[in-house]
């Protein structure tokens, strides 16, 4: 099949496009899924620089996410979008011919296995193929596109479950930053799902975007949130930049306020007053592993037309390179997307 393989960690010579890489075989309780899109992220780039390590400047010490070393070479891509061609042993054929979305992180660990994230513990979906444990491959009727669901998974799924884990409720006041981004974007529409009021923190010149998709209030990056915005007058901040404004996060927050984090775009490196924590009743709550019922919850928004996809622009599978150096860019809002080349229908079904 035609996939793109991470081959070590380093700079975009180290993605390599191929056309005959082995087709995966689903396992027991497996799904084999033909790829329709695959979206970028953030963490496609992050793993391939090594950039969750801890000590980035010994190359022996470079680690994923999940501070475990990478196997390479590896096929990455955790946002995918496709049909069911192939069921391994002990799933029902029903699910063959089924559109899917994917819940990105595997979750084994209340079975006594381990955390896994697609296209970093295992083979991801910038490829023709990709076989994934079936309860995380989710029905999904839809009329978007493939591109446009493959919008979705990432994005959306880390923007709901901040808002779950921070427990946002009709009527309260949320901070988004980032919010022209993947998550922020997601995170904006999602709070205002939930009847929250949102203030956004996107560049200048996508603010009108990201007022339309329901921003109460958008302010630049370079704001003074606590003279803007004003100290303990936001309930909950939703953060995927970190960097050298995260005090002023936490000082816009009420007592007893919530800062929910998964990502730092803008420095992982942040400066905590403790006193700030603890005598404002604080909670800061990291946000990776998604908690039960997210994703089937971000399916049922979909389907129900209650938040919409923000695709920016389609690339083929071939040209990745082209698709993150502009993904690095930062001038779009929304998702970039990767499409595989189109599969014979006698090439679906996995041989010997």
């Amino acid at each position: 099949m035609h996939a793109v393989l991470l081959t070590g960690h380093g700079g975009t010579e180290r993605l390599e496009y191929r056309d005959d890489v082995p087709l995966p075989v689903a396992g027991a309780g497996e799904v084999l899924i033909r790829v329709g899109a695959a979206g970028i992220n953030n963490t496609d780039i992050n793993t391939r620089t090594g950039w969750y390590s801890k000590m980035p400047a010994n190359p022996g010490s470079l680690t994923g996410w999940s501070g475990e070393p990478c196997e390479f070479p590896r096929i990455q891509g955790a946002d995918v979008c496709g049909t069911v061609v192939a069921v391994g042993p002990g799933i029902g054929a029903a699910l063959i011919g089924e559109r899917v979305l994917v819940e990105p992180a595997f979750d084994g660990r209340a079975a006594g296995g381990r955390l896994a994230y697609l296209g970093s513990e295992c083979d991801g979906a910038f490829a023709q193929f990709v076989k994934v444990p079936a309860p995380f491959a989710h029905r999904i009727t839809s009329d978007l596109s493939d591109a446009e669901l493959a919008s979705f998974p990432v994005s959306y799924s880390a923007a709901e479950n901040m808002l779950s884990r921070a427990g946002v409720v009709a009527g309260e006041r949320v901070l988004v930053t980032g919010a022209s981004g993947g998550v922020g974007s997601a995170a904006v529409q999602l709070a205002k799902c939930r009847g929250a009021r949102v203030v956004a923190i996107a560049g200048e010149a996508k603010a009108a975007m990201v007022a339309a998709l329901g921003a109460d209030r958008v302010l630049g990056r370079s704001a003074d949130l606590l003279a803007t915005v004003g100290p303990d007058s936001v309930d909950v901040v939703l953060d995927v930049t970190g960097g050298p404004g995260f005090a002023q996060l936490l000082g816009v927050l009420v007592c007893g306020g919530r800062y929910a984090v998964a990502g730092a775009i803008a420095g992982a490196q942040v400066e905590l007053d403790l006193r700030t924590l603890y005598l404002k009743d604080l909670r800061l709550l990291g946000c990776t592993a998604l908690d039960a019922g997210v994703f089937a919850r971000l399916v049922g928004l979909i389907e129900r037309g209650a938040i919409r996809p923000l695709v920016a622009r389609s690339f083929p599978l071939r040209d990745i390179v082209l698709a993150q150096q502009e993904f690095l860019e930062k001038r779009h809002v929304g998702k970039l997307v990767l499409i595989p080349p189109a599969v014979a229908e006698d090439d679906t079904q996995p041989r010997a």
